[in-house]
């Protein structure tokens, strides 16, 4: 019996403390822990590969190393997250080691290990891009801006299916599910490289979501279907939220 094909990944984690609706939430403390480090344990715990912190700021650095993990100091003027996940990619593996690269926002102290597994499914399944989507139940979300949706055909159970449009208005139209995009992206390292040379187009400025870019260039992605959707900590509600749910 012929194995399949494998992948070759590494997790990383970009972080700033100059977030603007919630300034310094990498050290948000939820629970006596920074976040940062939740989110980091959490990436350890997916067991897919090692897993970078990607920063500009020193003590988010500290508050990682102090806790086990491994940090990268990145220029403060990369433009995006993406852009410094691969700034810190290019520095710790100029060999090319790693053939896929997790993106994997700091915000997401609740993130389920298995959905980080599910996201390099997604990309092993074909796509050049994979990412998580789950099934919106909440009909208020449905029209929320800030609940960007993804418009994926899944069929018959299907858990990997192609994503064909992100937006923040309810997509698609008509009868049937609506899927709440979450932001983690596997990348194929290529993938990662074209994505970060492209300058923003029209539909990404229009709906402010960068994946639009990538879909504007051709590149594939392709979403797994998971269970829920983690807290995403923006705003101060939405850090009390976290400690209720983190709560022992």
């Amino acid at each position: 019996m012929t194995a399949g094909p494998t992948l070759s990944p590494v997790i990383v984690i970009p972080a700033r403390m100059a977030a603007t609706r919630l300034p310094g939430k990498p050290l948000a403390d939820i629970r006596g822990t920074p976040m940062i480090v939740h989110v980091w344990r959490r990436a350890v715990a997916a067991d897919l590969g090692p897993v970078i912190v990607a920063t500009p700021d020193g003590a988010v650095m500290q508050a990682v190393i102090q806790a086990g993990g491994r940090a990268v100091a990145t220029p403060n003027d990369l433009p995006s997250g993406s852009d410094r996940v691969h700034w810190a990619v290019r520095r710790i593996d100029p060999e090319r080691d790693f053939d896929t690269v997790v993106n994997l926002q700091g915000d997401l102290p609740t993130i389920d290990p298995a959905a980080l597994r599910m996201a390099v499914a997604a990309r092993l399944g074909g796509g050049e891009i994979g990412t998580l989507v789950s099934e919106i139940t909440d009909p208020a979300e449905r029209d929320d801006p800030n609940v960007v949706k993804a418009a994926v055909a899944f069929t018959d159970g299907q858990r990997l299916a192609r994503a064909v449009y992100f937006s923040r208005a309810a997509v698609p139209a008509g009868e049937g599910p609506m899927y709440h995009h979450i932001g983690v992206y596997a990348y194929a390292r290529p993938a990662l490289e074209r994505f970060v040379g492209l300058s923003p187009c029209p539909l990404e400025r229009r709906e402010g979501l960068e994946q639009l870019r990538a879909l504007d260039a051709g590149l594939r992605i392709d979403a797994a279907r998971v269970d829920t959707s983690p807290l995403g900590v923006d705003t101060p509600a939405d850090l009390e939220k976290a400690r209720g749910l983190l709560a022992p």
